[in-house]
């Protein structure tokens, strides 16, 4: 399990209710934080989503992908269940950083898929660590989830790092003209569950 120090917590008034921020550090200074709401540490599965940091998607709104939606709708999620908690893990896309993700887009506006384009820069098609949420999980009490995900991978790599999920709750959100590619090569190549 990748290490993680917990830093602070606060309140967190948002469109989707006061959810609770806590904020976790890798020892190379990477940041990553968690939303919760309500009684997380109750021993019941938790309603819960790992989101992986899309600047593009979650902060500027690109349609491209379907990572903003898909946080707006977990908050959503969250907000009427009155419980639950997202991960917010730092790895902006599938772990390869900003900027190599600029490049891959650059690729992909050249007709490359998601794949190909980290594959032609010599890069991993997911690099993303997954323990990172295993270890936050423990800090804040949580044993078992309801994940909100498409990728059974996801929910592989969860378990195998110890976290229990007794219920995969699908999340389909944000799919749109600009999309429709990036969507299918989730679904053909990495196996995401996306068919309605």
């Amino acid at each position: 399990m990748t290490p993680l120090k917990f830093i602070a917590s606060c309140r967190l008034p948002t469109e989707y209710g006061i959810f609770t921020m806590h904020g976790f550090e890798e020892p190379s200074g990477q940041e990553h934080i968690a939303l919760s709401m309500g009684d997380i540490a109750n021993g019941e599965p938790v309603l819960s989503r790992i989101h992986s940091e899309c600047l593009t998607g979650d902060a500027l709104f690109s349609q491209k992908c379907d990572c903003g939606p898909q946080l707006q709708a977990a908050m959503q999620a969250v907000q009427r269940e009155g419980c639950g908690v997202i991960v917010y893990l730092r790895q902006e896309g599938r772990g390869i950083g900003l900027i190599n993700k600029i490049r891959a887009y650059a690729l992909q506006d050249q007709g490359l898929d998601t794949v190909e384009a980290n594959l032609a820069l010599g890069l991993p098609v997911d690099a993303r660590d997954f323990s990172l949420a295993q270890a936050i999980y423990q800090h804040l009490g949580v044993h078992s989830i309801r994940l909100l995900t498409n990728n059974p991978d996801k929910i592989s790599k969860m378990e195998q790092s110890g976290i229990k999920i007794t219920e995969r709750v699908p999340l389909l959100v944000g799919q749109n003209s600009e999309n429709t590619g990036y969507l299918k090569t989730k679904a053909t190549k990495l196996g995401h569950l996306i068919d309605n």
